[in-house]
C-alpha cells in the first residue's frame, strides 16, 4: 500500500498532465489552481514545482507589462503635452 508521501514523489502520467493543462485553460479556475498546486501539502512534487515556476513567470511578465505601460504611457503623455 502506497503512502501519501511516496505517491507525491512519483512522476505524473500523461493523463494527469492533460487534465492539469485543461484545468489551467479555464480563466479564473486556472489561477486559483496554480496557487493550490503550488502551496498545497498533498500535491505531487512535480506539479508543485511546475505551479511555482508558472507563478514566477506570471509575476515577471506582469512586472514587464506594467513597466512598459508606464514607460510608453509617460512618453505618450510627454508628446501630447509638447503638442499642446
Amino acid at each position: 500500500m502506497e503512502t501519501i508521501e511516496s505517491s507525491n514523489q512519483k512522476p505524473m502520467s500523461v493523463k494527469d498532465w492533460l487534465i492539469t493543462l485543461l484545468l489551467m485553460a479555464i480563466p479564473v479556475v486556472g489561477i486559483v489552481l496554480l496557487f493550490v498546486y503550488a502551496f498545497g501539502n498533498n500535491e505531487n512534487v512535480n506539479k508543485q514545482n511546475w505551479a511555482k515556476a508558472q507563478l514566477i513567470m506570471i509575476g515577471i511578465v506582469l512586472a514587464l507589462v506594467i513597466f512598459f505601460l508606464l514607460l510608453f504611457g509617460s512618453i505618450f503623455a510627454a508628446m501630447m503635452a509638447a503638442n499642446s
